[in-house]
């Protein structure tokens, strides 16, 4: 075999194997914006009530992604800022509007009766729901989802509540997948659950 002749076998072995590898890869993952936290081992279930009094689970959203954000209705800046937010996120799903369940857990059950969330969650999308329950309700559902909060009593009297000020993003099989910081802005969010929901 001449020297042409195991330069252009080399080369056909060469091509074949870059042709197998290409065909072996795996498809390539979404680029998300958000932190991707699929396969936490937290966040996988809760049970509370919404704003209509009707008991909630995760199963109830099967289907669709889901934002969870944990809040409270007196809160001056961070949760109308995320509500916001994620109504402009509504707004530019158009269609796939539908598709999205954003979900408001309050952190504040004793003010935030199910008719104060009534009021409060809609106002910034129709579609929103509110959840709240007992103390205890709420607090196994924080710890679930590794979400802070406490009360913080103020000079004047009354109270605030100091609590975890990101969103979590669930996806239509109801697996935790993304955290969203607070102040990342529609547009990331936006970004991340259009890939979801493809």
């Amino acid at each position: 075999m001449s020297r042409l002749q195991r330069l252009l076998a080399v080369l056909v072995v060469f091509t074949g194997l870059l042709a197998l590898t290409a065909c072996s890869e795996k498809p390539e993952a979404p680029r998300f914006k958000l932190t991707d936290v699929t396969g936490a081992s937290f966040g996988k279930d809760f049970t509370l009530t919404d704003h209509n009094g009707q008991r909630r689970s995760l199963a109830d959203f099967k289907g669709r992604v889901v934002t969870l954000f944990f809040g409270f209705t007196h809160c001056p800046d961070v949760c109308p800022t995320t509500l916001g937010e994620m109504a402009v996120v509504m707004k530019e799903l158009g269609a796939d509007a539908s598709r999205l369940q954003v979900l408001f857990v309050t952190v504040d059950p004793e003010r935030d009766t199910a008719e104060v969330l009534k009021r409060y969650v809609p106002a910034f999308h129709p579609t929103f729901l509110g959840l709240t329950g007992s103390a205890d309700d709420v607090a196994r559902t924080a710890k679930e989802f590794k979400i802070f909060y406490q009360k913080q009593p103020l000079p004047n009297g009354g109270y605030s509540m100091d609590h975890s000020a990101g969103t979590y993003i669930l996806d239509g099989e109801g697996r935790l997948r993304l955290f969203a910081q607070y102040g990342i802005g529609a547009p990331a969010m936006l970004n991340d659950i259009r890939l979801l929901l493809k």
